[in-house]
């Protein structure tokens, strides 16, 4: 364990991104890049359930703590990730308190929830830890939902209130279109509901995330109180790198004089 919940709580400003091309490679590679934290996405990348294994023991090495997007909040899920060493999940698009009761219990073990116990997993290290895992774990899973509906706006102060809700976690392109100004960060809608859900997490004394529009407004959302905060994927990474490396070639080619072999 990395301690990002330990940490959190302490009020450091973590930095992390997103691994959404499944690949335990680029994985290793952005763990070592300087993120405290990761996440492995199951909703929207190209990665399977299958593939969460490797990712997480190529990240078992590097700084990074990994979090992992569950494809939904259902029981088996979240368990499964867990059991595989994820040290925090991400649920998206919760809409009410009841599904943010469940997703809290299912993160951790009898009596306070409901995740089912089996120590031949992963996560305690093949049975040779599990006590000490039993004892920690509920101060070291990290749970966090997603703000992006506007139903869950209704119901910030109960969700915030949960013991085992540690982080209310926006979800910009998803909440503003939900709000109908998709993309317009700067607007009113969007705006106030950003407030709202930092109002709730500070009453209740957790933190609170986003994805950020742009690394340039880190500034901007850190001064308004997140702390946990995201820019970027592997896959953009991979992306911007093969369209700068081809343009600068492109670029010397056209510049290059034209010799006879």
């Amino acid at each position: 364990m990395k301690h990002i919940k330990t940490r959190l709580q302490q009020g450091e400003t973590l930095n992390g991104c997103w691994l959404n091309l499944g690949s335990s490679v680029t994985a290793e590679i952005v763990g070592l890049s300087g993120f405290d934290w990761v996440l492995i996405d199951l909703e929207h990348g190209a990665g399977a359930e299958k593939d969460v294994l490797h990712q997480l023991q190529a990240l078992e090495h590097t700084p990074a703590a990994a979090i992992v997007r569950t494809e939904s909040a259902q029981r088996q899920r979240i368990h499964r990730v867990l059991d595989m060493g994820a040290e925090g999940i991400m649920c998206p698009r919760v809409t009410n308190a009841a599904e943010a009761k469940a997703i809290a219990s299912d993160l951790h073990y009898p009596p306070q929830g409901s995740r089912g116990i089996a120590k031949m997993v992963r996560a305690t290290g093949f049975g040779q830890h599990f006590s000490e895992y039993y004892k920690q774990e509920r101060e070291n899973i990290l749970g966090i939902v997603q703000i992006e509906t506007t139903e869950v706006l209704n119901h910030l102060d109960e969700i915030a209130s949960l013991d085992g809700i540690d982080v209310l976690f926006i979800g910009p392109s998803d909440l503003s279109m939900a709000l109908g100004v998709f993309g317009q960060f700067d607007h009113p809608l969007f705006k106030e509901a950003l407030t709202a859900t930092l109002h709730a997490a500070q009453k209740a004394g957790k933190a609170t995330g986003i994805l950020l529009p742009h690394p340039d407004d880190f500034t901007k959302y850190h001064d308004m109180g997140m702390h946990l905060i995201a820019s970027g994927a592997d896959g953009t990474f991979v992306a911007e790198g093969a369209r700068n490396m081809a343009n600068k070639l492109k670029d010397a080619r056209g510049g290059a004089k034209t010799s006879k072999p």
